[in-house]
């Protein structure tokens, strides 16, 4: 699923047309923070229920907005535990660039949607965790849609039969992840900035797995892994973009996670064909055009949401 769809979806169709909210239907939960909702050990706070309730208003949705709100944010802290629990992570540069993103669309500067945001009750903070929570739940649901659509070895082989034994083909990349390591209780702005700056000095210097090792010898806190082999068809979206466009031997685009800094470098690719690959072609077939897509990613969130709630410690205070 295309993430900024999601989010533009979930506000205005196009442009945002701002309503000035006064800020004195906010201020007063602004004084105290109180617990709502507890949602497996996580709370929900009164302001955060304000914040989206604030949100909803701004996107013209009509009835009790206060429960509207709440139900909203226990979906999404069930959503953030799972993506904890499989270790999903979006990074707070994926965040940012999202929303100067959103801030462009609309022809506004940073500053400009900070300032609306916080005028109309919702605030950066809540908006960027709102973009956060989509993006790292469109990663668990395509974890799911990979998993849930694959067709069995034995009916994949009557498929190639059918085809006159044509085995379609894709790339397999071999790849190694270097890490620069920032601990979160040093995870300052300008520690990070040094990290990217140290990664993208290595990066620029990167010229083969067979080196990296040695590259890396003597540098504190990186860590070298090797990912071993893994097919295009199995990669998550944000990674085939990446690699796509990273030759044999070169290394992605510096990126912020919660590790650290990293890049991926790409130590080998080749075009296979065989069994394994024909499987995972005729699984997604039938979903190959966005509607479909967009369906059959719905019916998985509803169907992993349900199973969330269903295992969940909720208790509403």
């Amino acid at each position: 699923m295309n993430m900024n769809k999601r989010i533009l979806a979930a506000l205005i169709a196009g442009t945002v047309a701002f309503t000035a909210l006064s800020i004195t239907e906010f201020t007063g939960a602004a004084h105290a923070a109180e617990i709502k909702v507890i949602v497996n050990s996580n709370p929900i706070t009164n302001i955060d229920i304000a914040n989206r309730a604030a949100f909803l208003k701004l996107q013209r949705r009509t009835g009790n907005l206060n429960k509207i709100a709440q139900d909203e944010l226990v979906e999404e802290m069930l959503k953030r535990v799972e993506m904890k629990s499989r270790g999903i992570v979006v990074s707070d540069q994926e965040v940012e660039t999202a929303y100067a993103g959103f801030a462009s669309r609309n022809k506004m500067s940073i500053a400009q949607l900070n300032q609306l945001m916080n005028q109309a009750g919702i605030t950066p903070k809540h908006f960027k965790t709102f973009v956060m929570v989509q993006m790292g739940w469109n990663r668990a649901i395509g974890a799911r849609f990979r998993s849930e659509g694959m067709m069995t070895e034995q009916d994949a082989v009557q498929r190639m039969l059918k085809d006159g034994g044509k085995k379609p083909s894709s790339n397999e990349y071999t790849l190694q992840q270097v890490i620069f390591v920032v601990p979160a209780a040093n995870r300052s702005a300008g520690t990070l900035a040094k990290r990217r700056q140290e990664a993208n000095a290595l990066r620029n210097r990167f010229s083969g797995c067979e080196n990296t090792r040695s590259l890396t010898k003597g540098m504190m806190d990186v860590t070298v892994r090797d990912l071993g082999k893994h097919l295009e068809l199995q990669l998550p979206p944000e990674w085939t973009t990446q690699l796509k466009a990273t030759a044999v031997g070169r290394a992605t685009a510096v990126q912020d996670t919660d590790k650290g800094v990293e890049f991926l470098a790409v130590c080998a690719k080749r075009s296979v064909s065989d069994d394994r690959v024909a499987q995972l072609t005729f699984s997604m077939e039938g979903t190959s055009n966005n509607s479909d897509q967009e369906k059959k990613a719905e019916e998985i969130s509803k169907k992993y949401l349900k199973e969330l709630r269903e295992k969940a410690k909720i208790v509403n205070r």
